[in-house]
This record gives structure tokens, sequence and C-alpha cells, in this order.
């Protein structure tokens, strides 16, 4: 016993067993791996293999989160016909930003990258996670730092897709609340990004940039 109340039970630390010797090789080859992640927008007509996405979910529940709550859910949808249900539905909301809400300086932001209203990645990615922020509610506590931890499963979660050969993309469309209409969810549940899965298709391209090296966003003290 505490001040505070019960001790939680305890388990050994683990200790991971990864030689010094080893570990700069290890995270030098992991970073370059993830390096060669990029944002799908073009999925080849490919079913994804048994069992990966719910791996992957598990992965991503391995995340730390704010009093170890884990506020979170995460909605595997494939089929066709709820895909179709949230095209429509997103494309509602994306044309409506793009044509009365977006601001100029967004829209030049936007303009390199391609990106318009329309979202058939949606509906032609053989699968689409969507992740909730599960908030206080009738069987649910109260979270903390819920988009924080929420964000950091969602790190997890593209990890652990990636290294099974998956493409992704994270797609916010705003406001989300079509999210819980469309997939039965409770109110306390609150949309937090759609991750559409798949292969790329083999005509899919991506846009030729960069990411900003080391240097530029280290720092040292």
């Amino acid at each position: 016993m505490t001040a505070d109340g019960p001790l939680v039970p305890t388990v050994p630390a683990p200790q991971y067993g990864v030689p010094a010797e080893e570990a700069l090789a290890r995270v030098r080859a992991f970073a370059a791996h993830l390096s060669l992640r990029r944002t799908i927008r073009r999925f080849a007509d490919r079913p994804i293999p048994d069992g990966v996405i719910e791996e992957a979910v598990r992965a991503a529940g391995t995340a730390p989160s704010g009093a170890n709550v884990q506020p979170w859910r995460f909605v595997v949808v494939t089929d066709p016909a709820v895909r179709r249900a949230l095209r429509e539905a997103a494309e509602a909301e994306e044309r409506e930003f793009y044509q009365r809400r977006v601001s100029d300086e967004w829209r030049e932001a936007l303009a390199p990258l391609g990106t318009d209203w329309r979202k058939p990645f949606l509906e032609t990615a053989p699968g689409l996670i969507v992740v909730f922020e599960v908030h206080k509610g009738p069987e649910s506590p109260k979270p903390y730092y819920v988009k924080e931890s929420v964000g950091i499963a969602v790190g997890f979660l593209l990890a652990a897709l990636h290294e099974a050969g998956l493409a992704t993309l994270t797609h916010t469309p705003s406001p989300m609340r079509f999210l819980n209409e469309i997939l039965g969810r409770p109110r306390e549940e609150r949309g937090y990004v759609v991750v559409p899965v798949g292969y790329p298709a083999p005509d899919a391209e991506v846009p030729a940039i960069d990411r900003k090296p080391l240097d530029e966003i280290l720092v040292r003290r």
C-alpha cells in the first residue's frame, strides 16, 4: 500500500537482449526501411493476406497511453458497400471543404500533392481501418492525453503495416461524425483518422518530395 492506494502488481521489465554492438545497425536498418514508406492513393485489386490487419492492430494496441487507459478503437472495414458509403459521405464533406472552407494558403500548400475532394481510395483500397478516440462513456473510463495516445498507436499501426509490405494513406475528413453513423459507433467514440490499406496499383505514382535532413530536425543540448 501507498498513500495513494494499492500498488499495481509488477513483473520484471523486459531487457530486450539487443547487444550494444548491434544497436546502431538495427536502428539504421529500421530507419532505412521506414524511409521507403510513401502515402499511396491508387491501390491494386489484390487481397490483403489473412490475419495481417489483425496483427497490425495488435501491434498498435501495445502503444503507451495516458494512465494506460488505451483510448482507441480500430474498426476494420472490408465490405464493399460500407466502403462505398464511407467514400460518398467523405467526398460530400471534402467537396464542402475544398469549395468553401479551405484557405488560399492551405490550398497553395496542397497544390503540389495534387489532392482534391475526390477520394476514390476509400472504395478501391481492399481494407480501411477507421481509428476512433474513445472518450468517457457508459462503459469507458475517462481517458488522459487522448490525442497523444491515439497518435502514437497510429504510428505503430502504420509501421506494422509497412513491415508487412502493405501501402497506407492517412485520411482525416472533417467533420468526422458520419463515421459513427455509418459504422454504428457510440457517441463517446470520435473519429481520428481513416487508414486505407492494400498494395499499390502497378501504375501508382507518388510526388517526388524530399524529407528534411537529420541536422534540420535534430537539436542537441
